[in-house]
């Protein structure tokens, strides 16, 4: 496979990528961004992750204010991260947001990591779930070369994540108040730029586990 070559770019270089782009959507339409400065109303929320070959918006082609977004190495959803919970019950409770989409992507650093031994610094305990699920889904991986080792446990972080989304009381609350809420696992290829649909959805409680459901609040 032939590599790309990514050119070099200064700070001013992103300035005025910046100018050019602002221009560009200027020219097209002169009151986008006095229009996209007066209120955000995305259906979307996007948790990915933080690997910079994932850009949210372009993979989906939507424009600046149709996408929220949350990023982290590996597209983790974990109960004591303030940061992402913060973003989740702003986007469902405040934006009202109807789908959640959990997107990975093969080939990842972070699982890549995990899966193997050599230490890296505090992103280890970060990771550390993902050796879990590796070693939970043992039998999976018999006979399976590195790569697909790799891209398997890709899958695998993403439909765990789609229920850990889902066991939040923030996401289960908005079932309660009769809010119309999706939760989907998708996962993106670096090779070919195409998105995979794990077809992991879940839009209600009675789709998880009852040892995972909380009651309706009082």
């Amino acid at each position: 496979m032939s590599q790309i070559n990514v050119p070099e770019h200064s700070l001013a270089d992103l300035l005025d990528n910046n100018k050019f782009w602002s221009d560009a959507l200027n020219a097209r339409d002169p009151t986008y961004f006095a229009r996209l400065a007066k209120q955000q109303n995305p259906k979307y929320l996007w948790i990915g992750c933080s690997d910079s070959r994932v850009p949210a918006n372009e993979v989906v082609g939507l424009m600046p204010g149709e996408l929220f977004v949350h990023r982290n190495v590996a597209n983790m959803i974990v109960a004591t991260d303030m940061n992402l919970l913060s973003v989740l019950q702003y986007a469902v409770d405040i934006l009202k947001i109807e789908h959640i989409i959990i997107c990975g992507h093969y080939g990842c650093g972070g699982v890549k990591a995990a899966l193997g031994h050599e230490e890296y610094g505090l992103i280890d305990n970060w990771l550390r779930a993902l050796k879990g699920m590796r070693y939970q889904y043992t039998d999976s991986f018999e006979d399976l070369t590195p790569e697909q080792e790799v891209d398997l446990l890709c899958e695998i972080n993403v439909k765990r994540q789609v229920t850990n989304t889902c066991h939040t009381t923030i996401v289960q609350n908005a079932w309660h108040r009769g809010q119309p809420l999706s939760v989907h696992g998708w996962i993106y290829g670096l090779e070919n730029g195409l998105i995979n649909d794990l077809n992991v959805s879940i839009s209600n409680l009675d789709q998880l586990a009852d040892s995972f459901v909380y009651h309706a609040p009082v």
